[in-house]
């Protein structure tokens, strides 16, 4: 590493790209001695110089290859996860093999010389920053998720709980959002929306009415989804993706003056009745108003129905096995 330093130590050390920009090459010696692959020389990472002169090294140095220490089963000791495999099957890797210039790979998430773990970030810190570096490269998804409530809890309100880019799309494995294996596909969104709307710890906690993912379940639009059914409206559909307001909120795809706009997405026919109709309705709750009754009417009336037809069964049972005994011993 000294070696290598005696030129990469200078704050000046660049060189000009094709493109007329500069690629600094000044490596901070400090910053690698917190680095967890400190004990590793620079060839084990660039292993393609194999000869340094005194006018330097080779010019095309190719960009370092992380899968050469990050394997399953590698001999030299490096962790070992399903997290390399996944990436592989994700949608930056397809596009790092389309031959996309700006496709992610492991350094513009993790860095090079300043890599750090996890556990050096609280998860509050760990969420804000994975957030912002997303938004490097998904600046108007960024913008949008930045000033919706759950990028309020997180950067204004330091919620740790809040989910952050990768709560919602996976880390290593990201998949487009048309590929029925991502978490956030048409019928699989509910789910991943419900990992926090159905958790007990998260609703009691802040004051979060749990009964919403269950609520989605049971409607036309929930059973609809968990039969596959890619048209039906989910969690997004009505109140966003990345821009998910309060429903107080007067930009909320469901504040009561944008109610019918949203609907009629689905519904060309939406109008001001939309507003009055309950959403998220529990059928169990007397909130529900007349759902609850009729529901509850249709309920006992056919375990009145089911208990009399038992009785008519067995009594019909005592009857034939009464006239069979007296038949036989007639």
């Amino acid at each position: 590493m000294q070696k290598c330093l005696i030129c990469h130590d200078k704050k000046d050390l660049k060189i000009q790209r094709e493109d007329g920009s500069y690629q600094i090459l000044y490596v901070d010696k400090n910053i690698i001695k917190n680095s967890p692959h400190y004990n590793n020389t620079c060839q084990d990472c660039h292993s393609d110089i194999v000869e340094i002169t005194a006018l330097g090294h080779k010019k095309d140095v190719k960009k370092v290859q992380c899968t050469r220490c990050h394997y399953e089963n590698n001999p030299v000791g490096a962790p070992e996860t399903e997290m390399y495999r996944e990436f592989q099957e994700s949608v930056h890797e397809k596009e790092v093999l389309k031959g996309n210039p700006n496709a992610p790979v492991c350094q513009t998430c993790h860095g090079s010389h300043d890599i750090k773990s996890r556990e050096s970030l609280s998860t509050l810190d760990l969420k804000k920053k994975v957030s912002k570096m997303c938004g490097k490269c998904h600046l108007d998804i960024y913008t949008e998720f930045s000033t919706s409530i759950h990028g309020d809890a997180l950067f204004e309100k330091n919620i740790e709980d809040v989910p952050g880019c990768t709560d919602c799309h996976g880390e290593h494995k990201i998949r487009q959002i048309g590929d029925p294996s991502s978490t956030v596909y048409k019928t699989s969104i509910y789910n991943t929306c419900g990992s926090c709307h159905s958790s007990e710890k998260i609703t009691e906690k802040y004051g979060i009415k749990a009964d919403k993912f269950q609520t989605f379940e049971t409607s036309y639009h929930g059973i609809a989804t968990q039969f596959g059914e890619k048209t039906a409206a989910n969690c997004a559909s009505c109140h966003g993706i990345h821009d998910i307001k309060s429903q107080n909120d007067p930009s909320s795809l469901i504040h009561p003056n944008n109610i019918v706009a949203t609907c009629g997405k689905c519904h060309p026919d939406a109008n001001a009745n939309y507003t009055k109709g309950q959403i998220h309705i529990d059928k169990k709750s007397k909130d529900a108003g007349s759902i609850y009754y009729i529901s509850n009417f249709f309920k006992w009336v056919t375990i009145i129905i089911l208990i009399l037809l038992a009785i008519h069964v067995i009594l019909d049972l005592i009857r034939k096995i009464k006239h069979k005994k007296e038949v036989s011993t007639s």
